[in-house]
């Protein structure tokens, strides 16, 4: 199961950022966000559900962790969540 998650900025900076967590589960994903230092982090609903595009981005990454800043830019690329966690 992918679920994306739009969550403000850890580095205080104006903006969010979209999150993709690979896991077997709702759970299992809120989890592994937690772990990271994410303790804020709740799932309400399901308002921007990932597209293929972000399923098969977070899939074929080893950490199945991914993120990027929100509005979507087309140019920008998904970065792996530790160096969003290093920015903070």
């Amino acid at each position: 199961m992918v679920v994306a998650l739009m969550l403000p900025r850890p580095s205080g900076e104006d903006g969010n950022v979209r999150v993709l967590v690979h896991a077997a589960n709702r759970a299992r994903a809120l989890t592994r966000l937690r772990n990271l230092g994410m303790r804020a982090v709740y799932l309400r609903g399901n308002a921007h559900p990932p597209t293929p595009d972000e399923v098969t981005a977070v899939l074929h990454h080893p950490d199945g962790l991914l993120w990027r800043c929100t509005p979507d830019r087309a140019q920008e690329l998904w970065h792996p969540i530790g160096a969003l966690l290093r920015g903070a």
